[in-house]
């Protein structure tokens, strides 16, 4: 009986130390230090969140925003994850055919247009929030016209999007990369 006792105060001593005051040290630490990511990342308008820099989100129901990178989870971040599509796969190979055919069409590219792997390819996670510099520029076009820009307002655009655009992380890792939430938010402010 007494090793039933001490057995049950040490899983409630590790209870309360692993399960509740180590997480609420961590998570205060991160709010002191790093408030923005420890919130979520959350992106604000009109003191409304509108997104997060950190989750992708769909914006292709409109020619006026550039388009995110497809999602094998609709956008939906709960069971983030990819397809498990592998190379061979011809349901792969339609599902990209479909994407750069739509691409080419919706931004009114000619057929033997390059169309960037990001907007072929859903991400690992299928929530990333970038598009490439590239993919960006292609939907330029569509989006000056959607939008009745005139041409110094293309340039603008053209200018935040430089602006906006990320290095490689640690100047090593990864690609350059632009936050279409971003993008979006600052092409609806031109005006």
């Amino acid at each position: 009986m007494k090793t039933v006792i001490t057995s049950l105060r040490i899983f409630l001593f590790f209870t309360v130390v692993t399960g509740i005051a180590y997480p609420l040290l961590v998570t205060g630490i991160a709010r002191l230090l790093f408030p923005f990511q420890a919130n979520g990342s959350l992106i604000m308008k009109d003191n409304r969140p509108v997104g997060s820099a950190m989750i992708g989100q769909s914006f292709d129901t409109s020619q006026i925003y550039f388009s995110s990178r497809p999602s094998a989870v609709s956008y939906n971040p709960l069971p983030s994850g990819g397809s498990n599509l592998g190379w061979t796969s011809r349901q792969l190979k339609e599902l990209v055919e479909r994407r750069r055919t739509e691409f080419i069409r919706r931004n009114n590219l000619a057929d033997s247009a390059k169309v960037p792997p990001e907007m072929l390819f859903a991400s690992g996670s299928g929530l990333d929030p970038h598009i490439s510099p590239e993919a960006a520029m292609l939907q330029v076009d569509r989006v000056c016209r959607a939008r009745h820009f005139s041409i110094s307002q293309e340039a603008r655009l053209k200018n935040i999007l430089a602006g906006l655009t990320d290095p490689p992380q640690f100047l090593c890792l990864g690609q350059r990369r632009i936050n279409v939430l971003l993008l979006n938010l600052e092409t609806d402010k031109l005006k």
